[in-house]
């Protein structure tokens, strides 16, 4: 069974239920066949017919196209409107009528009530089924937001997941172990060094990385790992300027959320033929931490085959879903230069 034919089934089921109710609990119940023919109960029933109506009104148009959109004055002017329909809408259409009493249809010795004076008829109208409307109201609000939250969720899921998948690509681990290998082929005493930095960042990704946060000292350790190790693959070639200002210490951010702006300054700013220059500080202050990363353009990059395109896009997205109102991003792209400026209120 597809999932669209279960939720099918599943307001089916709910929304007989739901217009068992009048039936159910109405003092004439016990005269069941015979209900249809009592202006009351037509109106009550109809009543729920209405607030049926609103339900999937409100579940499948209002609350997306206006209450999720910020259009919250006119979501509740809407509803307004409705539930006066929903109040008056039912005696309109099946409206009393004192100077009868009696008809083949009803139930034998069935009187009319005396309409209630005038005041007192608007009121009853006005409060009549206010519970139940509110209640459909609060329930359809509930289940979106709720189905929101979760989309939500998975929507966060995916893009970290996304993100993990794309950070340790195979090219810069593949580039990595070979100049490890050289070094090792050379006795260079830069072998165990360059081994513990990539084992340490495997480390980090493999048991740090899927936490939601993780202390900003660890964070910036990967991306010292990873600078480090471009720097033993890259030799004299580039210009890395790369420093840390401020205290990292007790501080929480989610992890591999800067690490993409410096492998893009890599990915575009190395080529053996031209001036390479790259720059990286992160400024830690109280409550802030900022992140600078400039390099100037090249014709080409020794990784340009390894870049997806999908680096920076990801982490703009897992900024939105992370951090709300909580970050600045300035993204620079001029002719020569292409620079990153991102201000992040941590924890």
């Amino acid at each position: 069974m597809s999932r669209r034919t279960f939720h099918i089934i599943i307001y089916v089921i709910g929304s007989v239920f739901f217009l068992l109710i009048p039936i159910v609990t109405s003092p004439d119940f016990y005269r069941a066949s015979e209900l249809i023919n009592i202006p009351p109960f037509q109106r009550d029933f109809f009543s729920y017919i209405l607030l049926l109506c609103f339900f999937y009104l409100t579940y499948f148009f209002l609350i997306p196209k206006f209450y999720f959109q910020k259009k919250t004055f006119l979501f509740f002017v809407i509803v307004f409107i409705c539930y006066l329909i929903l109040a008056f809408l039912p005696w309109m259409l099946i409206p009393e009528n004192q100077n009868f009493h009696h008809h083949p249809g009803m139930p034998a010795g069935f009187e009319r009530f005396p309409i209630p004076p005038h005041n007192n008829f608007l009121n009853l109208r006005i409060t009549g089924h206010l519970a139940q409307f509110f209640m459909v109201l609060v329930l359809a609000l509930m289940i979106r937001i709720n189905i929101r939250f979760k989309k939500s969720e998975r929507e966060k899921l995916g893009a970290e997941l996304s993100y993990l998948k794309a950070q340790i690509n195979p090219h810069f681990l593949f580039n990595t172990l070979n100049s490890i290998y050289s070094l090792a082929l050379e006795k260079s005493d830069e072998t165990a060094k360059a081994v513990f930095k990539l084992s340490s960042m495997m480390r980090f990704v493999t048991t740090e990385a899927y936490r939601d946060f993780v202390s900003l000292e660890k964070e910036i350790a990967y991306i010292s790992s990873y600078i480090e190790l471009q720097k033993i693959r890259l030799g004299e070639t580039v210009d890395i300027n790369f420093s840390v200002e401020g205290i990292a210490a007790g501080k929480e951010i989610a992890p591999l959320l800067l690490i993409p702006f410096v492998e893009n300054a890599f990915k575009h700013g190395v080529n053996p033929e031209e001036k390479s220059s790259i720059q990286i500080r992160i400024l830690i202050s109280s409550s802030d931490v900022e992140l600078q990363v400039k390099n100037n353009k090249v014709n080409f990059s020794i990784d340009k085959e390894a870049h997806s395109g999908l680096g920076i896009e990801n982490t703009k997205q897992r900024l939105e879903l992370l951090y709300p109102s909580r970050y600045n991003l300035k993204i620079t792209d001029s002719e020569s230069e292409f620079s990153v400026l991102l201000n992040l209120k941590v924890l």
